[in-house]
């Protein structure tokens, strides 16, 4: 089964035990999915789907941050209860040795000098640990790996 056919099964599942909270966060996934299918005239794979998880889940954090910054927790806990729901469908993350192991093999495989090749070692990079990993540690961890060394 497919990660969208999962998430469409989890709608009705959610319909059926009448669950609002986690039937408002697996519609608007699937209206952001279907948009993404109607815009570019594809048929969504999992790794998109997973892309448009991870940019929700990203979404949410930031709408966290902002709504608690400016006292308004009503709107926090919301945004926190969707979270908890988009996160869900992502895999299981990667340890950090198992990111720092990946992000020295691309380097080597990439034959990276310095900080100029972070794009091809991204490349490599992003494929294998998108949605297990937060690619801004990833790209920290690019960056500290192609620093010169003092």
């Amino acid at each position: 089964m497919s990660l969208k056919e999962q998430i469409t099964e989890d709608m009705k599942n959610a319909m059926r035990a009448k669950d609002t909270g986690k039937l408002g966060t697996v519609r608007l996934l699937l209206a952001e999915i279907k948009r993404k299918e109607v815009d570019e005239r594809i048929e969504v794979t999992d790794v998109q789907v997973l892309a448009i998880v991870e940019k929700m889940i990203k979404q949410r954090k930031d709408s966290i941050s902002q709504f608690e910054a400016g006292g308004r927790a009503d709107l926090a806990d919301i945004e926190k209860a969707e979270l908890t729901h988009l996160v869900g469908y992502m895999p299981a993350g990667l340890s950090d040795e198992e990111v720092a192991a990946e992000v020295v093999a691309a380097v080597a495989a990439s034959g990276a000098a310095g900080p100029q090749d972070m794009g091809k070692v991204m490349a490599i990079v992003k494929p294998k640990l998108a949605g297990r990993a937060d690619m801004a540690v990833v790209s920290g961890l690019i960056k500290k790996a192609l620093a010169p060394a003092a």
